[in-house]
């Protein structure tokens, strides 16, 4: 079976941090790479401070990941610092790149021309956002005025996205799709979900554990739920990536395992449909 492709989130702002705003990019960009068959293996909130940032990233090019995905400080104000971040990270210089340059004018005149802002055309703070670390490439942004950006570092593709979350999806789900189509080809996440009569995961820990060990290609999970409140909860077994003929019969395998011994333990349960 194919290792599934490993990624790493950096969300970044302080806002985020100081709890102004709460971070959904995280969770909306894990599912969706998940279902790709991607593994996210960390996600980090950082704030907007640059050398923060480029350490980060060079921790990151370390564990080599085959993908980094970053979010935030991609904008025209002083804090927006991911694009200076990253430069440093990588030891590569910033220069403006005209191909970003051109789709910010042109993104600007679209949006005055139709009354959505009071002026187009480029002025230095809008000019700030196509400062480009050599060798990154934008992606086009359907949605605001920040373009995403992509590099590469050694075996490892960086991917800058804005932090507004619906430029975000909108980048995800348009310009960045050849990229995501061509790396993670046919990948594919399976997902198993049972639930049992049993609100106490320490009864059921002896078999979980002997399962997880038992069945590694599988991540096997309890979903604990507030006591209080549920007299039962729900475990998940799910298998990444790019062959189902390869991982539906290990998730069985594990399923079927499962099952039995929490029969053996006189827990019921019933199979509990998936999205």
């Amino acid at each position: 079976m194919t290792t599934p492709l490993t990624v790493e989130l950096f969300i970044i702002g302080n806002e985020l941090l100081i709890g102004e705003i709460q971070d959904t990019n995280t969770h909306w960009l894990c599912r969706e790479l998940n279902a790709l068959g991607g593994q996210v293996v960390r996600a980090t909130l950082l704030r907007d401070t640059a050398p923060v940032i480029a350490d980060e990233i060079r921790a990151a090019l370390v564990r080599a990941p085959r993908v980094i995905i970053t979010s935030g400080g991609l904008g025209p104000t002083a804090d927006d610092l991911t694009l200076e971040a990253l430069a440093q990270g990588l030891d590569r210089k910033l220069a403006p790149h005209d191909a970003a340059l051109m789709m910010i004018r042109d993104r600007y005149d679209e949006l005055a021309a139709q009354g959505s802002l009071s002026q187009g055309g480029l002025n230095p703070a809008r000019e700030k956002m196509a400062w480009f670390p050599a060798g990154a490439h934008p992606l086009h942004n359907p949605v605001g005025t920040a373009p995403a950006v992509m590099i590469e570092s050694g075996s490892t593709t960086i991917i800058c996205l804005p932090g507004v979350p619906s430029e975000l999806k909108g980048i995800f789900t348009t310009s960045l799709q050849p990229f995501l189509r061509t790396t993670f080809k046919s990948g594919l996440s399976l997902l198993r979900t049972i639930t049992v009569q049993c609100n106490d995961e320490s009864l059921m820990e002896p078999v979980l554990s002997r399962v997880a060990n038992d069945h590694p290609a599988v991540y096997i999970k309890s979903l604990a739920a507030t006591i209080d409140e549920n007299s039962e909860l729900d475990i998940t077994l799910n298998a990444t990536g790019q062959d189902e003929a390869a991982l539906a019969p290990l998730l069985q395998a594990a399923m079927a395992d499962l099952k039995a011994g929490l029969t053996a333990l006189g827990i019921d349960h019933r199979d509990k449909a998936n999205r």
